[in-house]
């Protein structure tokens, strides 16, 4: 794998992960761009003791353009775009309106009991393929395992930052989701602090262990591999199960069987072995309604600094599609009081994925 690192037109690191040794990334990104915005405010919510990132310059950024003008593909004449070359494998660079970032100003207490701080940190772009028209069920097992590599080198990299307790490597896909921008990519934040759920996740993991002396979740991973009811697909490495208490309509929870604390604790071996596995399991979403599926996929690894010996990396995939021409929205229940009712029995859920045939077209 080659890796160069050079910079955009308003300073901003972009970063090339190559198959060949001999790619060119000497192309200079030449448009005229802004100055980069200042990193967002944050505030502490009292009642939760949870962080709240204000950035009010995230309203400007773009929004579903059109294929011809999509700022993820290759630059052309007459197209500069976010990544300088004609060409590339996988590109890594820093969201141009960032919720985190290293560039400061001021952040004035603003009364009350809300804390006033910085959000200071780091926000990528992860760019999968230049293709515009592919998803990442449709890369090769190579592209994938470069992918992979790209999110170990970034896991290591924004772990060394100061500020930065925790790295989320996740794909956001479908325009039900949410999405922006519709070119095959991911995000990465660098978090100045470690997410309630991690925080949730990790004090049920410290209390299970002072009861029992046990791991909970190499526990989970043993249980559902015994049950077997829940199993969508699994290989020497890695086993994908829909959880017993799954909060979506289709969820697929994705564990090595050796406990890791982040990806680039990862074998080769195990590298290699989970993009077919994983792959293979977004196309059965694909297949169950033919249809391009909206999920989320999100990598929890350890903190930088916190829970490590407790943290076992795994992927979450879920999706809010919960039948053919139906979505499963957050209402009262789930948005108001954080309590999710799941329309789709996960033994169902399971049954379906293991039956769904494969979409490779989409």
């Amino acid at each position: 794998m080659k890796r160069t690192v050079t910079h955009l037109a308003d300073g901003r690191e972009i970063i090339y992960f190559d198959r060949r040794d001999d790619a060119d990334r000497g192309a200079i990104d030449e448009r005229d761009l802004p100055p980069r915005p200042l990193a967002s405010e944050l505030r502490h919510d009292p009642l939760t003791d949870e962080w709240i990132a204000i950035a009010g310059h995230r309203q400007t950024r773009t929004f579903l353009p059109p294929a011809d003008e999509c700022p993820l593909c290759p630059s052309k004449p007459g197209h500069l775009t976010e990544v300088p070359a004609a060409e590339y494998d996988v590109a890594v660079f820093e969201n141009r309106f960032p919720s985190f970032s290293a560039n400061l100003g001021d952040y004035p207490q603003r009364g009350g009991l809300s804390e006033v701080r910085p959000g200071l940190g780091r926000c990528e772009v992860v760019c999968f393929t230049a293709d515009h028209n592919a998803s990442f069920s449709s890369l090769s097992p190579d592209q994938v395992d470069l992918v992979i590599e790209a999110w170990a080198d970034r896991t290591a990299e924004l772990s060394a930052m100061p500020g930065v307790e925790q790295v989320f490597c996740f794909e956001n896909r479908g325009a039900e989701i949410g999405i922006t921008l519709a070119h095959p990519h991911g995000q990465i934040y660098a978090y100045p602090y470690v997410t309630p759920r991690t925080r949730q996740m990790l004090a049920v993991a410290e209390r299970h262990r002072q009861r029992t002396g046990g791991d909970l979740f190499a526990e989970v991973l043993a249980a559902e591999r015994e049950a077997g009811v829940r199993v969508v697909a699994a290989n020497a490495h890695w086993t994908a199960f829909v959880p017993a208490a799954a909060r979506w309509p289709f969820e697929v929870h994705f564990y090595p069987h050796r406990k890791a604390p982040d990806l680039g604790s990862l074998s080769p071996a195990e590298r290699a072995a989970f993009g077919p596995l994983y792959t293979e399991v977004l196309r059965r979403l694909d297949g169950l309604f033919d249809v391009a599926m909206p999920y989320v996929a999100a990598w929890h690894q350890a903190p930088v600094r916190q829970g490590r010996d407790l943290a076992y990396l795994h992927l979450e995939l879920f999706s809010i599609r919960r039948a053919a021409g139906k979505l499963k929205y957050l209402a009262g229940s789930e948005s108001a009081m954080g309590a999710f009712v799941n329309d789709v029995l996960p033994e169902e859920a399971a049954r379906m994925l293991r039956g769904s045939h494969e979409m490779i077209s989409i």
